[in-house]
């Protein structure tokens, strides 16, 4: 894994992500397959849809509308997936939070990164190496053409290792220049928990407002995607069950404020 490499269309950067999506978007979305599937009358363009489709909960819904199991057996397996996606997503939304708390509280970024490897899932990424990734990146931004978009961004669809030495930088720089400087980061970060959790540990609040106002963020963010979910799931079987397109935005209505 070299950070310095990663371009602008890094997966983690442009993958679509259902905790990212607007709700109407995603409704849109399943209300445009509907149209598809009444104009051409073909359950191929569900197959086509799975191919083209990054979105992994999305693309385990088209897998299942394609197969023989019935509404039951898919809503439970729907919730399978969405629990396992969930989960992960909250792994790493925590090990932002953690770090967010650790430069509030001044923490020695060893410290910081062992509590990382505390939480992290899978394949644990050595402490020597993502050191010497963090310290790489923190000279790749110097460079005149960095782009700071990308080599900046701290997002839950980055696989753990990666997101570590990512985080493990905003430590190592925290450390080195202070808190107040990372000021200037914030401007290239896509808002979310992660960039205003920074901007509140850069402006001096306390370790304890930090961490619970990023767990509050945290929890509505899942809580939302959790429900997109359930959305998704019934209006893919509406659409599976052949019901009409007003039906089927009756289900997307039915998941909205």
């Amino acid at each position: 894994m070299d950070l310095r490499a990663q371009k602008d269309d890094s997966p983690a950067q442009n993958e679509l992500d259902i905790v990212d999506m607007p709700m109407e978007a995603l409704a849109a979305y399943w209300l445009s397959i509907k149209k598809l599937l009444d104009a051409k009358r073909d359950r191929a363009l569900l197959a086509s849809e799975l191919e083209n489709t990054g979105e992994r909960f999305i693309r385990h819904l088209l897998d299942s509308a394609l197969s023989g199991l019935d509404a039951d057996m898919l809503r439970a397996l729907a919730r399978a997936k969405a629990s396992a996606l969930l989960d992960e997503a909250r792994r790493r939304f925590e090990m932002m939070g953690q770090t967010l708390t650790s430069i509030a509280l001044a923490e020695n970024p060893r410290l910081a990164f062992i509590r990382l490897c505390g939480r992290m899932g899978g394949s644990v990424i050595g402490e020597k190496r993502a050191f010497e990734l963090a310290h790489g990146l923190m000279a790749t931004l110097a460079e005149k053409d960095a782009n700071l978009p990308v080599l900046l961004a701290v997002d839950h669809k980055q696989k753990d290792d990666r997101l570590a030495v990512k985080l493990l930088f905003y430590a190592l720089a925290a450390r080195r220049n202070g808190r107040q400087a990372l000021h200037e980061y914030v401007p290239h970060l896509k808002p979310g928990p992660f960039a205003e959790g920074l901007s509140l540990a850069a402006d001096g609040f306390d370790a304890a407002f930090v961490s619970a106002h990023v767990s509050g963020l945290r929890g509505q963010a899942l809580s939302a995607a959790r429900r997109k979910m359930r959305m998704a799931t019934e209006m893919c079987l509406a659409v599976r069950a052949g019901l009409s397109y007003e039906d089927v935005f009756r289900v997307a209505r039915s998941f909205m404020a």
